[in-house]
């Protein structure tokens, strides 16, 4: 499965407020549901809080793969943040994250989480990407930057 076929730009936020890593999830949690009504808001929170509590999804270099099993998804969703400016997310290198790829997948879904998360993890693996996504502008640009192959 490709990161195109998870991910749309209506789920590409960008200049989002940060604040804290748990005011993030709860944001993430309310656009992501917004886009996908079939999800619960407050669910979809407790969940990624649950994940974070077993250890933190932030890679280094500004990067979090916030991630978790969602009831109610019957295929997996991505959805992506960029900050406003980034926010402590106890993250390996100890730096700010100000970019976050949310992966949802259905309770049943094990392949499919470990491939996407590694596939995910490659593309903000790329110093090229990371600062092409950096530094789009919109939406669309920054959706482009995510699905172009690695």
């Amino acid at each position: 499965m490709e990161l195109a076929e998870i991910i749309n730009p209506q789920r590409v936020f960008e200049d989002v407020s940060g604040g804290s890593k748990k005011k993030v999830l709860e944001t993430a949690a309310g656009l992501i549901a917004q886009q996908c009504p079939e999800l619960d808001p407050n669910e979809l929170f407790d969940k990624l809080i649950s994940r974070e509590k077993l250890g933190s999804t932030g890679l280094g270099k500004g990067i979090a793969i916030p991630h978790c099993r969602a009831s109610h998804c019957n295929n997996a969703i991505g959805a992506f943040i960029k900050l406003e400016s980034g926010v402590d997310f106890d993250s390996v290198d100890r730096e700010p994250v100000d970019m976050l790829f949310f992966l949802l997948v259905p309770e049943d879904a094990h392949d499919e989480h470990l491939n996407l998360l590694s596939k995910i993890a490659t593309l903000f693996n790329d110093d090229s990407r990371r600062r092409e996504i950096r530094t789009a502008h919109s939406s669309q640009s920054i959706y482009d930057a995510l699905v172009t192959p690695v």
